[in-house]
């Protein structure tokens, strides 16, 4: 199982002037993790559905985080 959301630690000098970000994040799309598109792959039951999500597989989903509710955020 694969995760869309990576996450490094940056190096942080002792002279840094500016408040370090202890941990950066960034998204990767789900693309990238399947070589190609297969055969039969699902689809969404309802046109609604598949116009929510931006498209019509699934698989291919990738959620935009809230940065309310503290998803995705650098820390």
């Amino acid at each position: 199982m694969f995760t869309q959301y990576k996450y490094w630690k940056p190096f942080i000098s002792p002279f840094d002037p500016c408040p370090p970000i202890r941990v950066k994040s960034f998204s990767t799309p789900p693309q990238l993790y399947m070589s190609f598109q297969p055969p039969g792959l699902p689809q969404y039951q309802t046109p609604k559905e598949a116009l929510r999500s931006g498209t019509l597989w699934p698989q291919l989903f990738s959620p935009y985080p809230n940065p309310q509710e503290g998803g995705m955020k650098n820390e």
